[in-house]
């Protein structure tokens, strides 16, 4: 059996979950998340916890078991704390910017570049070179820090680019010199 799926989910008392058939939504603090379970996965309400369980150990029930379970995690977790992810910006003249809500990045192109974070999510510059990207869908902040790191990636040579908190790039060595 799943060791993640067999873990409950444990829920704060400013949290509400509202299970209905095949759909959840988790209200809390900081918003609310909705989503849409696998067709089979059986969602159990308790005092203050949520069980997940598999009706047979079918090899498709038995991988979203454990799924079903760390979603739901992180749905609780992005209503009662959020999730960020940090961003540094290496290089001699690169910088970024708020204009209003909009990210706008001088990163080496003739051009600036700007991000719209959307809804339920928020982007932070406390310093030109560091970006900070928070919302409640752990999903849809990776997904916009991997979009912001895709406009201008590390390079191996100098490492300049756009790169995770305390990712750590591989330097080639360049020519070698006669």
């Amino acid at each position: 059996m799943s060791r993640t799926g067999k873990k409950p989910v444990p829920v704060p008392e400013k949290v509400e979950v509202q299970i209905d058939g095949r759909n959840i939504i988790v209200k809390g603090p900081k918003g609310q998340l909705a989503m849409e379970l696998p067709r089979d996965m059986i969602i159990e309400k308790d005092e203050g916890l949520l069980l997940v369980k598999r009706p047979s150990d079918n090899p498709q029930h038995r991988a979203l078991h454990g799924l079903t379970r760390t979603l739901i995690d992180n749905m609780v977790t992005g209503v009662t704390d959020g999730y960020s992810r940090n961003l540094e910006l290496v290089g001699v003249g690169y910088k970024a910017a708020l204009q209003g809500r909009k990210l706008v990045l001088n990163v080496g192109y003739s051009h600036p570049v700007e991000f719209d974070p959307g809804d339920n999510m928020e982007i932070e510059v406390p310093s030109p070179t560091k970006i900070i990207v928070k919302g409640i869908d752990k999903q849809k902040v990776g997904n916009l820090a991997a979009v912001i790191r895709r406009t201008f990636p590390p390079e191996p040579y100098k490492g300049k680019g756009i790169r995770y908190e305390n990712e750590i790039v591989r330097q080639k060595v360049g020519k070698a010199g006669k």
